[in-house]
């Protein structure tokens, strides 16, 4: 019975000392709060309560696997033996949705099918464009004698109809005569530049000297082309504009020699583009042609990796068909010579064969990848070539009304950058050369065969009119061709130029209000000097929707006039933010 008590008091004595408010002085619950505790049966102290937010010590070794079952610990010693196979198991088997970023796989959809439809819309383009250089080529050989023989009759047998005009000819014809007269110059200045000699001189160099002088022959026509036309403007323009005095007619004369001599000088760039070219393809081992079509694809690398715009893409394009048309007739003029040198035996012709398809298909194919890595770098759509289009359709048709202020060849000249003066000097040159008309027969064949380029060029004229036609239509163009922009000529007051705008456009239309097409314009004679401009090249970018809701805001609209300063789109304007 005495374990019994000694055994209460054991177990009273933790609790009296746990407890301050059940006994015990205050100095012994401070020694036994200060007192670490220690496991029952052992010396070793007891761990400190968690703080929150930690695990207690039971909990921690829970988690760490002390207290599991041997069961478990296998279990887990046999799933890390098997991680690896895990891992594969996850990369064959994981899985992910493209509905999560719908909108980036859709546009990189369409960037696929715009350049998978670049080759077509492309070619579209290019195949209009080059039947339009070949409208104006042809105008050089065929309608140009008739116009100049016309106002050469028209201007002698002026004093039996008398003086109805100040005018004693019309601004066209005197242009025509002009066109006509240098074409002659030139001509007969050609025939002092001996072909021969020139081929000879150029196959002695080496291959790579050739190289270069060809690189640099291609920059400097594109200089000469582009300072030409601004020439041939500037004579057209100094001889047809009203003069108060005749001592003004005098300043024709200067620009009458510089246009000469621009025509001569182009024509010898061309002439030895040409004999480069035919030295290539006679060359043996046919290397210097294989670099020559390695730098058609430099041009990809020159153009694909630089920002281009809607207007910069367009003068590209309009480079590209002047260029593909421009090696078609060098094609042209290496062949003739090539026939001649081998007495126009067909079987010859056949050897030349490959390496033409082979320099067209390059042209071809460089002209693809580069429009197409373009088109997708710059996130511009495929119906812009449609747009493109539309613009020289509309060039055409204008050319044809009435209130026409150029001609058509003169317009893709501004437009493409091709001028066929120089071009056409060349040909009749090689031509002439290379064929020896002898005999009646000959002189019949000579005459047959100018009647077929007539037949040629009005069957195409009247085809393109039709498919321009038909372009203005699809892009809603044709209020435009009777509503022409006019820009004032400075210092010239703005109602009187609304006043004559309005006397223009009737006298430009019929009595059923279409314009037309075949008659020659109406002088005024009080008139002021209006400068038409072209709206081919406001539909690039301000369609007739966008305007009506810019109309709303000033802000914009400022921005947007200023825009349509960049417009006037030729070959050779410098557009704003042009290339980075």
């Amino acid at each position: 019975m005495a374990g019994v008590p000694d055994a209460a008091a054991s177990a009273a004595a933790p609790s009296s000392s746990g407890d301050g408010r059940r006994g015990g002085s205050p100095e012994q619950q401070e020694s036994c709060r200060d007192e670490p505790k220690t496991l029952r049966g052992s010396s070793e102290p007891w761990p400190p309560a968690p703080g929150p937010g930690q695990l207690s010590p039971q909990q921690r070794a829970e988690t760490l696997g002390f207290y599991e079952s041997d069961r478990g610990r296998k279990k887990k010693r046999s799933l890390s033996d098997l991680s690896l196979v895990r891992f594969i198991s996850a990369e064959l088997t994981r899985g992910y949705f493209l509905e999560h970023n719908e909108a980036k796989y859709t546009e990189r959809r369409e960037r696929v099918y715009t350049c998978m439809r670049i080759p077509k819309e492309l070619e579209k383009l290019m195949f209009f464009g080059i039947f339009l250089c070949l409208d104006a080529f042809l105008y050089v050989f065929t309608l140009l004698p008739l116009r100049v023989f016309l106002a050469m009759f028209r201007f002698i047998t002026l004093p039996c109809y008398g003086l109805r005009d100040r005018r004693l000819l019309q601004p066209a014809q005197v242009c025509d005569i002009l066109k006509g007269v240098i074409l002659v110059i030139c001509y007969f200045m050609m025939h002092y530049v001996d072909y021969s000699m020139m081929y000879h001189l150029i196959r002695g160099q080496s291959v790579i000297k050739l190289y270069i002088i060809y690189n640099m022959l291609e920059v400097a026509d594109r200089l000469f082309s582009s300072f030409g036309q601004d020439i041939l403007d500037a004579l057209y323009w100094t001889a047809t504009e009203p003069k108060e005095r005749k001592r003004a007619h005098i300043g024709v004369i200067p620009h009458f020699f510089m246009a000469v001599l621009y025509v001569f000088l182009h024509a010898i760039l061309i002439m030895v583009q040409a004999t480069t070219l035919n030295v290539a393809f006679n060359s043996h081992n046919k290397s210097l042609l294989t670099i020559m079509m390695s730098n058609n694809f430099v041009e990809i690398k020159g153009s694909v990796f630089k920002k281009f715009e809607k207007n910069n893409l367009f003068q590209m394009s309009n480079s590209d068909i002047k260029e593909r048309f421009t090696n078609y007739v060098l094609l042209l003029i290496v062949c003739l010579r090539n026939m001649e040198q081998f007495s126009w035996n067909p079987d010859h012709l056949w050897v030349l064969f490959p390496d033409v398809c082979m320099v067209v298909a390059s042209e071809i194919a460089v002209d693809i990848v580069k429009h197409a890595f373009i088109t997708k770098f710059n996130d511009i759509t495929a119906d812009v070539y449609s747009e493109y289009r539309a613009s020289l359709a509309f060039d055409l048709v204008s050319s044809r009304q009435k209130n026409a202020y150029t001609d058509y060849s003169d317009s893709v000249s501004r437009r493409m950058g091709f001028i066929p003066l120089p071009l056409a000097v060349l040909l009749i040159r090689v031509v002439t050369s290379s064929i020896k008309v002898q005999g009646v027969l000959a002189y019949v064949c000579v005459v047959l065969f100018y009647c077929g380029l007539i037949s040629l060029k009005v069957l195409n004229s009247i085809v393109l009119l039709g498919k321009s036609c038909q372009y203005v239509k699809e892009a809603k163009m044709e209020e435009k061709l009777c509503n022409p922009v006019l820009t004032a000529t400075p210092g010239k007051p703005a109602g009187k130029q609304q006043n004559t705008f309005k006397s223009t456009q009737g006298n430009s239309t019929d009595e059923n209000g279409s314009a037309s097409v075949t008659s020659q314009p109406v002088h005024q004679e009080n008139s002021p000097s209006l400068l038409v401009t072209s709206n081919s090249d406001q539909f690039l970018t301000t369609p007739d929707g966008e305007e009506k809701d810019i109309s709303q805001d000033s802000s914009e609209l400022k921005h947007r006039s200023a825009k349509k300063d960049l417009l006037e789109i030729d070959r050779f304007t410098i557009c704003g933010n042009r290339i980075d």
